[in-house]
């Protein structure tokens, strides 16, 4: 009976108990209290029936929830009970595996693996897993076209409400796509890795190439000497054999001297000690030259030595000097020895590189400005300070500086303020990771008096 269907007032109720109690014989009052407990017996079965559809309602959107939930996971998930048998299952795990939820459930969990090593650890971890902790196994899964996939399963033990074991849940991620990522990722890593090496031995050449400008200048001038000198021995060679040929063909006394006279021998003879003396001093320079050159030119050497660094840097202007900035004021003067634990030929690239660097500053603000370029040459101030247990060379050049926007990126790797083509961008990284290497810091700011300013710290040897 629906509410449309009770009594709607007092005078029907008294109207149906009046008519019961002329039926019955039972007075109008009894009636009356038995038709207000069913009335009130029907309101509490109405009441009831809302509030279990109000949680039928609410059963309902929590499912939906867990089933969206369980949908939208990437990972594969299945629960089964004590006896190994699917309960529950994912979209994922369907999707992988290649069949249905319905035809999932019900099959031994073992099933799904792709050999007995997969079986027997599944078995292993469900019959030794804690009743409140999980563990962690691999396994490979049959996937739908039959292959191994390869899965990462943490097993939960599931419990009812009295907290007594009654299942597993195993949820997964297959390891495929993540092992095909990571050798993608090395492939990419090596590759980078190669690159890096390509640009650092770019930079290398660079350095190298600046530094063999100033060594073939350098060598130029005794090379040539010593050139001319043999060539006029060679001539001398000539003539001599000529004057001997004549001593020895037993000639007259007259003719041997005018023989003498007309190939200047005594000239040949007084010439020859100055002349082997020049030879020999401008080998014994070229020697020199190189044997100082290989002592810096060990730049990938990792060795530690101790190194006068008043050395490095009258060698490092030396060179930039000779190679490449002929046409450079240099201000340096050298003070008393003053020893640092490096490697001789990597400080060596430093200098060489900030030294560079301030030419082409100072040189491109110039180029400019030609009244600029008339008034003032490019010039580089070098000055050293020598505390208890450090160093610290202060190079300032009169170039434009560099902007404040560019003074937190200067040592940035591939950073460069030079057209394209003429500069990497890697000198001043290099040399910022040289100067680090050393236990020491290389900093950079502009002088109050104009130009950029290099402060290059590094320990002292004890």
């Amino acid at each position: 009976m629906t509410s449309a269907q009770r009594p709607s007032s007092a005078s029907g109720l008294g109207e149906a108990a009046a008519g019961a109690a002329r039926l019955e014989g039972v007075d109008e009052s009894t009636w009356l209290d038995v038709i207000h407990k069913m009335d009130e017996v029907y309101s509490q079965l109405v009441a009831d029936e809302v509030a279990l559809e109000e949680k039928n309602a609410e059963l309902e959107q929590q499912q939906q929830f867990i089933f969206s939930l369980l949908t939208a996971m990437s990972d594969v998930l299945v629960a089964c009970n004590e006896q190994g048998l699917i309960e529950e299952t994912n979209a994922a795990l369907c999707e992988l595996v290649g069949r249905s939820d319905a035809q999932l459930r019900g099959m031994p969990v073992a099933s799904l693996m792709a050999d007995d090593i997969g079986v027997e650890r599944l078995k292993s971890v469900m019959e030794t897993v804690a009743a409140r902790r999980g563990a962690v196994i691999e396994a490979d899964l049959r996937d739908a076209q039959g292959q191994p996939v390869p899965v990462d399963f943490n097993c939960t033990p599931r419990l009812n409400s009295g907290g007594q074991r009654v299942g597993h849940v195993f949820v997964g991620r297959p390891m495929g796509e993540i092992k095909r990522a990571y050798h993608q990722l090395r492939e990419a890593h090596e590759a980078l890795k190669r690159t890096q090496q390509q640009l650092l031995h770019s930079e290398k050449m660079a350095s190298l190439g600046r530094l063999v400008a100033g060594v073939a200048h350098e060598l130029n001038n005794p090379i040539s000497f010593v050139l001319g000198n043999v060539h006029a021995l060679q001539r001398y060679t000539e003539r001599l054999r000529s004057y001997l040929d004549g001593v020895h063909a037993a000639l007259p006394a007259p003719e041997q001297a005018r023989l003498r006279a007309k190939l200047r021998i005594d000239h040949l003879l007084a010439d020859l000690p100055s002349l082997m003396e020049g030879t020999l001093e401008g080998a014994q320079r070229t020697a020199d030259i190189v044997q100082g050159l290989k002592r810096f030119s060990a730049i990938d050497r990792e060795e530690r030595e101790r190194v006068d660094l008043n050395a490095v840097v009258e060698r490092a202007i030396h060179w930039v000097s000779k190679g490449t900035a002929p046409r450079f004021d240099v201000h340096w003067q050298a003070g008393p020895p003053c020893t640092v634990l490096g490697s001789a030929g990597q400080l060596l690239q430093v200098l060489m590189n900030l030294i560079q660097n301030a030419y082409d500053a100072a040189v491109g603000d110039k180029a400019g400005d030609r009244s600029a370029v008339k008034a003032e040459r490019p010039a580089l101030w070098i000055d050293l300070t020598a505390g208890e247990h450090q160093v610290t060379l202060h190079l300032r050049d009169n170039g434009p500086g560099i902007a404040p926007e560019h003074l937190s990126r200067i040592f940035d790797p591939f950073f460069t303020t030079k057209p394209v083509g003429t500069g990497t961008g890697l000198g001043l990284s290099i040399s910022y990771g040289i100067v680090e290497q050393h236990g020491g810091q290389l900093t950079v700011e502009n002088a109050p008096s104009g130009g950029a300013q290099f402060h290059l710290q590094l320990p002292r040897a004890a």
